[in-house]
């Protein structure tokens, strides 16, 4: 059965259906699809492991941030599917976030405030260094052709996470990429909950900087408008060390794609490539600033 026959065959369908691909996915399958009530977004994935991907996680998270304001409704599941509603608005690109730094970190600070009391079940956490240590284990497994590379990056991590300042426990969004928000000229919207858990907020902060391209300046005015206090030395070093984290872990995320995924129009090995050119600039930047040991 194609995907296109598994989703012509859900039940909650108000009469015949147009579907249409949506393209930028790099791991699932998702479609625009419209009936005679409107427009619906389906969601077709499996349980990733080696991602540490759960769907039954992702669709009780998507319920909260839907409960709590952040995200769109979902309007059917089973194994496997999702069906949300359809948000009409701007996808945003690395310059969108740039340009609306204040409007992200107020929508930053309000979901890691208030999903807490939406969120249901066993809590799990999102750890950036443990994330990249698991999926080193799982690279060396598998054979990658990143092998020898392994203790470098391992090596980088435990220096990254000694760099870490004390920030509260918050529940992350933990995957801020640019296309995870859109805006509908009136509010920001949060999609796609994967990777979502109880994490340091600083990743969230870092994620958001590292994934927009955001300069130093735009980074100190994303970490001020969040915290609502300029941050001291530890906080700025923190943050800068969570930016080369995140880039760690999106390049260590690709190459584990690698070898488990074949995402349509996706090309891992050149992701993988941007990913690391990316944090050799920022582990650089980093480096120069405040050298390799923290203090």
């Amino acid at each position: 059965m194609t995907s296109c026959d598994r989703i012509r065959a859900l039940p909650c369908w108000n009469g015949g259906i147009d579907i249409a691909p949506l393209n930028g996915g790099l791991s699932n399958e998702n479609f625009l699809v419209r009936d005679a009530a409107g427009s619906h977004v389906v969601r077709i994935g499996r349980d990733f492991p080696f991602h540490h991907v759960f769907r039954e996680r992702e669709l009780m998270t998507a319920r909260a941030a839907h409960a709590a304001g952040f995200g769109p409704a979902v309007e059917y599941a089973e194994p496997g599917i999702t069906v949300g509603a359809f948000i009409d608005g701007r996808t945003f690109a690395g310059s969108d976030v740039r340009a609306n730094i204040e409007r992200i970190a107020h929508l930053m600070r309000a979901f890691h405030r208030e999903m807490p009391n939406h969120v249901s079940g066993p809590g799990f956490m999102f750890w950036v260094f443990h994330v990249i240590r698991d999926y080193a284990r799982t690279l060396e497994a598998c054979g990658s052709r990143m092998i020898a590379e392994l203790p470098r990056y391992l090596a980088l991590a435990d220096e990254l996470e000694r760099a870490q300042a004390l920030l509260p426990i918050v529940f992350g969004h933990n995957d801020l990429l640019p296309a995870n928000f859109i805006d509908d000229g009136d509010k920001l919207w949060l999609i796609d909950f994967e990777y979502a858990g109880f994490n340091t907020s600083m990743f969230d902060l870092a994620g958001v900087a590292s994934n927009a391209g955001m300069s130093e300046d735009e980074s100190q005015r994303l970490l001020g408008a969040y915290l609502g206090f300029a941050p001291d030395d530890q906080i700025r070093r923190s943050h800068a060390a969570m930016q080369c984290a995140s880039l760690l872990r999106e390049a260590m995320w690709s190459m584990i794609s690698e070898l488990h995924l074949k995402a349509p129009g996706a090309d891992y090995v050149a992701y993988t490539a941007e990913n690391l050119s990316r944090l050799g600039e920022a582990l650089e930047r980093y480096r120069t600033k405040y050298g390799t040991t923290a203090s």
